[in-house]
């Protein structure tokens, strides 16, 4: 068993591709992600999560994400919005949906720091599935599938971890390749 938790925590960082910098720095969007930073201090920098600033800005959630928290954040790339049906983010974005945003943004949030060792051993103490609270107050589910940590929301949409422990002031970011939906 021992064996097997270790397997799946190396698999885990090692798919999520985390390149660090001598510094201490992780690689995100052709930027370097800075431990010292905030969330949202970093997020802002990287060419790949551009929407999802954006989102975080439109739904007035920049104090909450630099606060100390810590959080644990599942953050969508732009591609990852991007295959949401045409014209959910424009509407989304829309100041007569923020509360809607709001519910969408932290679906993907979870109190506490959660690093890639803490999701895998939860995954390995739940059976093969684990099953975090979100701060939107929704479930997220995480398993592994050959070999890579999976996220399913409460419709089914399912995420992919494809880049983990990227380490912040107030927590942690996961990077994810689909945008994952609290339930109505």
């Amino acid at each position: 068993m021992r064996n097997f938790k270790l397997l799946g925590i190396l698999c885990f960082l090692f798919i999520g591709g985390t390149l660090m910098a001598q510094n201490g720095s992780t690689m995100v969007g052709g930027a370097e992600m800075y431990p010292s930073k905030n969330i949202v201090e970093n997020a802002s920098k990287s060419n790949d999560h551009t929407t999802l600033v954006a989102a975080v800005k439109a739904a007035g959630l920049v104090e909450t994400l630099q606060s100390e928290g810590p959080f644990t954040v599942f953050a969508p790339t732009n591609a990852a919005f991007e295959k949401l049906p045409a014209g959910t983010v424009e509407s989304l974005l829309k100041p007569e949906n923020k509360e809607q945003l709001q519910a969408v943004l932290t679906y993907h949030v979870i109190a506490g720091n959660f690093g890639a060792k803490d999701v895998v051993a939860a995954i390995e103490e739940g059976d093969g599935k684990a099953t975090f609270e979100t701060v939107q107050g929704g479930k997220l589910y995480a398993m592994m599938e050959d070999g890579k940590v999976k996220l399913k929301d409460t419709s089914g949409n399912v995420a992919t971890v494809t880049k983990a422990d990227v380490k912040q002031s107030n927590g942690v970011i996961h990077v994810i390749d689909t945008v994952v939906l609290p339930g109505k």
